[in-house]
This record gives C-alpha cells, structure tokens and sequence, in this order.
C-alpha cells in the first residue's frame, strides 16, 4: 500500500478565469466601473493571439484574481448544470446601497437577491452576461483597495467570496470538494454550501442542484475554469498524487509564469485548477506599473512583434488621464 500523503490544507480560491468578447469593453467594466485594478495584460499562453487580462487588488493577492479571455466576436455562453453559474466578491457589510447606486447610475441593471445563509447579496452581469454577486460581509478586513480606482476604499472590493456551481447533482461534487478540505456548512432548499477553513478569500463554493436545466454551453459570459491556491510547489505535488488516488485525470504541472498550474474536471463537469501563489504578479514588472504594459513568457518573446500586430489595441483609463495632461 502506498504511504498516506497529507498536502497542506486549500484554504480558498486563487483565481477564476472567464471568456470575454470586446477587449476594451471588458476592461472597462472591470476597472472603471468595478474599481478592480488591471494588474496583468499578457496573452493566452494556448492562443498567443489572444490577451489574456487579470483584475485584482492593488497587489494582485491570490484570492482576489478574476481574469478573462477577451475573444472578439465570440457567441454568448449558456448557464446550466457542469459550469460556474456565479462568481461572488466579498464587500463590506454596508456597502451594498453604494454598490447599486454606483451599478444602476451606470446603466447595469443591480438587484438584491433573497438573504442567503444570513447575508445580503447584490446580484447583476457584466456585459457579456457573466453573473456577479456582492455579498456583504462582516467577517472580511479589507485588501488592499486599488490605487487607481475612483471607488472609495472603504466600498472596494474585498476579494472572492466564492462561485456557485450548477450540478445536477451534488453527491459526487461534494466527495471532491471535501477531499479537498471544504467542508459542508449549509444548506438552503437546493443550494449546498462547502467552506475552505482557515478565513482566505474565496473559501466558499456553493453547489446549486438544478436538475430541470441543460448542459451550459461555453462562450463570452461563462466561467472557462476556478483555481484553488497551493501554498508552494510541493503542497501542489501532494495534491496531485491525493487527486489521482480519486481517481481523478490530472494534469502535468504547467508553468503560467504567474504561478504553476494543474489542471482536472471535477465530476459534475466544472473544470477545476489547483494553482500556486508564487512567483506572483511581480514576478515580470514592478508593482507600481502592473498591468501597464504587454508581458509575455520568454518562450514567446521572439514572437512579439507578430503578437502585437495581431492584438486589438486597448488602453488604460488611467493611462489615458495621464497622457491627455501632458
């Protein structure tokens, strides 16, 4: 018999990658009208014709990364069971009339949802449909509030709260997810909720039984995968060999420059990433200019020229003040 391994315990979310289609409108929204900053503009490593963007706090800290595939033209995605129906942001426990305020007077339609275990929620989507929740929060401290947003940091976002998942089922979900280390804390009528200890960002996935609906489809407003944060490389080994025993098909470790990355769908079809903090968002350029400026891994460096032609050209809204003042 093999020796038990005990990895080091996943205590939330590190990122959720979704699909976008219009580039600059898609960083709009998230920087000028959720006041996350823009902390990484690079490509899709698969499609390096393709940017890929990621929005956080103002350092970029695991648990508070949401990030997109900006594919121009690309057809709208479908919600249904094996997908990410949700991606929920934690936001200070009176914050959420300032946040439907900020969200209706820019035109987004923002409503509140029923209390759910307790908590207040804002519901609305960004333009490409993709489903957003604020949940209010006493139990969070604030990150670090991005230092170019006009939001007032005692409003910004806090970082993940956690996502839902759309199953038909939740049985064999809840196995993963409790090997994992999340452990069942709730249930309302279909919903079933799974909590990370330990107080990280994003330690909440929620599992939404919905047996009447279809298959999503993926497409520009769907979530493409959620990663769960490995402390180091070898907590992320661990985890992977504890994956396999499930048995579960896992990836090889994959370098994202950013951090390492495996890589398995879970059995109700959400694909799951299990992915380290370090190196981290520094790792390329300076903290005072994240995301000023198109990164790309050195395998890929000889082909810049050709990336940016292909590229659609973006801009900053910050970056723009700052030039139309010279």
């Amino acid at each position: 018999m093999s020796e038990a391994i005990n990895p080091k315990p996943i205590v939330g979310l590190h990122h959720v990658t979704a699909i976008a289609s219009d580039p600059q409108r898609n960083l709009d929204f998230y920087t000028e009208i959720l006041g996350l900053r823009f902390i990484k503009r690079t490509v899709n490593f698969d499609d390096p014709g393709t940017y890929h963007f990621y929005f956080g706090d103002d350092l970029g800290s695991s648990g508070t990364i949401l990030t997109f595939f900006p594919w121009p033209h690309a057809t709208r995605g479908s919600l249904g069971v094996g997908a990410t129906s949700a991606t929920a942001f934690s936001v200070p426990a009176d914050s959420l009339s300032y946040w439907e305020s900020r969200l209706l007077n820019a035109g987004i339609p923002a409503q509140r949802l029923a209390e759910r275990f307790g908590a207040a929620v804002l519901g609305f989507a960004d333009p490409d449909g993709m489903r957003i929740e604020l949940i209010a929060h006493e139990d969070k401290t604030a990150s670090h509030a991005p230092r170019n947003s006009d939001v007032p940091p005692e409003y910004a976002f806090h970082g993940f709260f956690g996502v839902t998942l759309c199953q038909a089922g939740f049985e064999l979900t809840a196995d993963v997810l409790e090997k994992m280390g999340f452990r069942r804390s709730g249930e309302e009528g279909n919903r079933y909720r799974f909590t990370a200890d330990g107080g990280a960002f994003g330690s909440h996935v929620d599992v939404l039984v919905q047996t009447q609906l279809m298959h999503g489809r993926i497409g520009a407003g769907s979530v493409h995968h959620i990663a769960f944060r490995a402390p180091d490389d070898a907590a992320q080994r661990d985890w992977r060999d504890e994956l396999r025993r499930l048995p579960l098909n896992v990836t090889p470790v994959l370098d994202r420059t950013y951090f390492h990355s495996i890589y398995f769908r879970e059995p109700g079809g959400v694909l799951f990433e299990i992915a380290t903090d370090p190196p981290g968002f520094s790792f390329d350029e300076s903290l005072e200019t994240l995301g000023e400026s198109l990164k790309l891994p050195p395998w890929l460096e000889p082909e810049r020229a050709a990336i940016e032609k292909v590229l659609p050209p973006i801009s900053l809204h910050y970056q723009r003040s700052i030039d139309e003042g010279k």
